[in-house]
């Protein structure tokens, strides 16, 4: 059973800071690549940053380039978002997920697992 569990969502005020973590059980998490996505109310879901398995290679969003930074842990099987320079657009849930089907990076039909997601509210 894979699972798994996002935090370290929250308020926040448009310039700040916040830093989410997934934690991932069940599976052998070091030889898939993780993505982050958000989905705000209204839209639909859209890819926000990846991490390739050996944390060689990342990708972003335009809208969160320079701003954001994805990472990995293998050993602790986590995979962690920096979110600086917040602005209120940002503001959504967050989910993270495990790409184990082929296609690109940025599609969310190429993960298979997903979280339950962390609500990120940035204030103006």
């Amino acid at each position: 059973q894979v699972q798994l569990v996002e935090s370290g969502g929250g308020l926040v005020q448009a310039g700040g800071s916040l830093r989410l973590s997934c934690a991932a059980s069940g599976r052998t998490f070091s030889r898939y690549a993780m993505g982050w996505f958000r989905q705000a109310p209204g839209k639909e879901r859209e890819f926000v940053a990846a991490i390739v398995w050996s944390g060689g290679r990342t990708i972003y969003a335009d809208s969160v380039k320079g701003r954001f930074t994805i990472s990995r842990d293998n050993a602790k099987n986590t995979v962690t978002l920096q979110m600086n320079s917040l602005k209120p657009e940002d503001t959504a849930v967050y989910y993270c997920a495990i790409k184990s089907y082929s296609g690109d990076l940025f599609r969310p039909a190429a993960y298979s697992y997903w979280g339950q997601g962390t609500q990120v509210t940035v204030s103006s």
